[in-house]
């Protein structure tokens, strides 16, 4: 059943990581086309419109993992979809042109009616020629307090896997609904470290408090927000950043992308370097899939495990 789905936790012995007790959750295996943290997001706001034969709209950009997951998400259970998508006219992408495959609508919108989107939800609705009450909309990036329910059994899934609660998740943050699932599901027996994919990413604190809030869960204090590892901004790749994620496919067999799981792998790498957490700290960073992104880029096939044949 597509809403049945788990993933399992495997442990990684990497001198990348020297002094703490490291698992990975591969989230990345969740589900063969809707993978990692978009499959979880989808979980219950889909659920709650099995038998109404919606109309899903959501937004995202030439490379987003949430519209890709979405596009096979609606395929999947008969809904129709459409996405807007942030480009000019006729640009084209993989992920795209699988989006359209699968029967997803594709809208072109400017950069400026897009922060538009961002800002006033309810404007995708001029974004469409028609707008019928079988049309959904879902937030950029599947970033609604719904999401949060399904993030949060994550947190079940891995102390069943592990035996017990680890001391630190360690995640990648793009909307924060993620860290906020995560937050929900450990409560307060976990640190949770978030990693942002992105500069200027201090709001994401009064979105991941909003969040929470609103799917009916209290405030948790009990993370840490780290911003400095962006490498320039979003979807920006330094030197240093490649060299670290081929090493670590090369030591564990992971596949890595390096725009989200990369990024937080890294920051777990250089906090290990420093000491910074106490000697055996059992941490698990959760994997968050979207390695269909990797096509925009020219190293792909570096990030991806050589299989012995």
């Amino acid at each position: 059943m597509f809403f049945a789905s788990s993933s399992p936790c495997q442990r990684v012995y990497s001198d990348l990581f020297p002094g703490i007790d490291l698992w990975v959750k591969r989230d990345d295996l969740l589900h063969s086309q809707v993978s990692g943290n978009k499959f979880r997001k989808l979980k219950y706001p889909l659920m709650a419109l099995q038998g109404k034969h919606p109309h899903l709209v959501s937004m995202g950009g030439l490379w987003s993992n949430h519209i890709h997951a979405l596009a096979h998400a609606a395929a999947i259970l008969g809904y129709a979809s459409t996405a807007l998508i942030r480009a000019a006219d006729g640009m084209d992408s993989a992920m795209l042109e699988d989006c359209r495959r699968l029967g997803m609508q594709i809208r072109y919108v400017s950069r400026e009616s897009y922060r538009q989107l961002r800002d006033e939800p309810d404007s995708w609705r001029q974004c469409l020629p028609k707008v019928s009450p079988q049309h959904v909309w879902l937030p950029e990036g599947g970033g609604s307090p719904a999401a949060l329910h399904g993030v949060a059994e994550l947190v079940a899934e891995v102390s069943t896997s592990i035996g017990s609660c680890p001391d630190v998740f360690m995640l990648a943050c793009g909307t924060g609904a993620t860290m906020a699932g995560v937050l929900a599901g450990a409560e307060r027996k976990s640190q949770v470290i978030g990693v942002a994919a992105f500069n200027n990413a201090d709001y994401l604190h009064n979105d991941i408090k909003n969040l929470l809030q609103q799917a009916g869960y209290p405030e948790y204090d009990n993370y840490r927000l780290l911003t400095d590892f962006h490498h320039g901004g979003y979807a920006k790749i330094s030197s240093v950043l490649m060299s670290f994620c081929k090493n670590f496919v090369s030591q564990t067999g992971i596949p890595l992308e390096p725009v989200y799981t990369g990024k937080m792998l890294f920051a777990l790498h250089t906090l290990c370097m420093q000491a910074y957490f106490p000697e055996r700290t059992r941490v698990v960073a959760i994997h968050t899939g979207g390695l269909q992104g990797n096509r925009g880029f020219p190293y792909s096939s570096s990030l991806m495990p050589v299989m012995n044949t």
